[in-house]
């Protein structure tokens, strides 16, 4: 009698065991089935940190000492996310986007130029602004005190290329004022015009406020009144040749973000 209720209960036990090996194979497959669509698993941690990437944005000179701080900024908020900045003259940017060098995000001194990229860019967001001043040598030993003055053909100027927006910028407040102004050299980006006034190269240049500000004591800074200036619009948008899609519309997002429009604001850019 023992012997055959251990039989069965030999038979029972290896019909629970074969029954339970099919099941617990379901449940692998159903985590993995839940990882795949963002459930969250043990065997899934890299998923929440899916939009940290190596990101690496276009920029246009005039903006390189707030993007750094800005930059730094973002990365601290958002763990495992670096962020690259290539600055250079907003035309040399949308050549490079056109041409496919790799980048994530595009943002430029004028509204122009990233029209003339629609093509390679999604939806762009205007995330500041700015104005132009007159840059003058240190102490502006020619005591320049307006536009007209930059017509004399004693002061060597200095401006960007017309093709570059401060250049067409500079252009544009110049032509209305019937101004003519024969500049000693146009350079490709404004950081170059702001560099031949701060070494001597040149008497006065039209750079943007924020880049003559940083320049300390090196150059006096002469406004341009606002009848006579012009709005620069600095538009971002992410690249839709970008890998890291996701990672890249945060970053262009978080630049209208109270926190990113504090540091642009209190490097002198005006609100959007």
């Amino acid at each position: 009698m023992h012997a055959i209720l251990n039989g069965r209960r030999a038979a029972a036990a290896a019909l629970t065991a074969a029954l339970l090996v099919p099941l617990s194979a379901c449940g692998g497959n159903d985590d993995k089935k839940a990882d795949a669509a963002g459930t969250p698993s043990a065997s899934a941690p890299a998923a929440a940190g899916a939009k940290a990437a190596n990101l690496t944005v276009l920029a246009a000179s005039s903006l390189t000492d707030v993007f750094n701080a800005a930059g730094a900024a973002y990365e601290k908020s958002h763990p495992g996310t670096k962020v690259k900045f290539s600055y250079a003259g907003s035309q040399e940017l949308a050549a490079q986007v056109k041409q496919g060098s790799p980048a994530d995000a595009l943002v430029t001194a004028d509204t122009k130029t990233m029209d003339g990229v629609r093509a390679e860019a999604n939806d762009p967001t205007v995330i500041a602004k700015n104005r132009l001043v007159i840059a003058t040598g240190k102490g502006n030993p020619f005591k320049i005190a307006e536009l007209k003055d930059l017509a004399d053909s004693k002061i060597k100027v200095v401006l960007a290329a017309p093709e570059v927006p401060v250049g067409r910028y500079s252009k544009q407040i110049l032509d209305a004022q019937k101004i003519e102004v024969k500049p000693v050299s146009q350079e490709p980006n404004v950081r170059a015009v702001l560099s031949k006034v701060e070494l001597g190269e040149a008497d006065a240049g039209l750079v943007y406020k924020t880049d003559s500000a940083k320049s300390g004591d090196k150059v006096v800074s002469v406004d341009i009144p606002d009848e006579q200036n012009v709005v620069a619009s600095y538009p971002a948008a992410t690249l839709k040749q970008s890998k890291n899609a996701e990672a890249a519309a945060a970053f262009v997002a978080w630049l209208s973000s109270p926190e990113a429009q504090k540091i642009l604001q209190d490097a002198g850019f005006q609100k959007p």
